[in-house]
């Protein structure tokens, strides 16, 4: 029996992901921080634009943070966190940076999770769209 290893979320394959979730924002006329995680939750890369608002960098980590532990997009966690979800207590329960908003997205390579993207600063559905729009331009 073969295995061959799943190639990891590179530096290159990271700044591509914020180059595209950028320009898709910018296109919508909005001001985004984007953030890239690799699988092991570590900063591949950040920016922020200008105008964004300071809160949207933290908030981008968080929502790439908590798509790639729980390898789902954080929009589809969103129903899951309100009282009777099944993951009410989550977000209290642990000591870790989670946020439940859409916007963060994990970043897959040959079925297997390889990092995540997170994008604050746009209504959450924008963020969702923009960090989506990013992981299905990566090669």
């Amino acid at each position: 029996m073969t295995t061959t290893a799943t190639a990891p979320l590179t530096i290159k394959d990271a700044e591509a992901l914020v180059t595209v979730a950028q320009r898709a924002a910018e296109t919508a006329g909005t001001t985004v921080s984007v953030t890239v995680l690799d699988a092991g939750g570590h900063l591949l890369a950040f920016r922020r634009d200008d105008r964004a608002v300071l809160i949207s960098g933290e908030t981008s980590t968080r929502k790439a943070y908590t798509a790639l532990q729980l390898n789902t997009p954080t929009a589809d966690l969103v129903d899951a966190v309100q009282p009777g979800g099944l993951f009410h207590t989550l977000p209290t329960a642990l000591d870790r940076p989670l946020l439940f908003i859409a916007g963060g997205v994990p970043v897959h390579r040959d079925g297997r999770v390889i990092g995540a993207i997170g994008v604050g600063g746009g209504a959450p559905e924008q963020d969702h769209a923009f960090a989506t729009a990013a992981v299905a331009d990566l090669d």
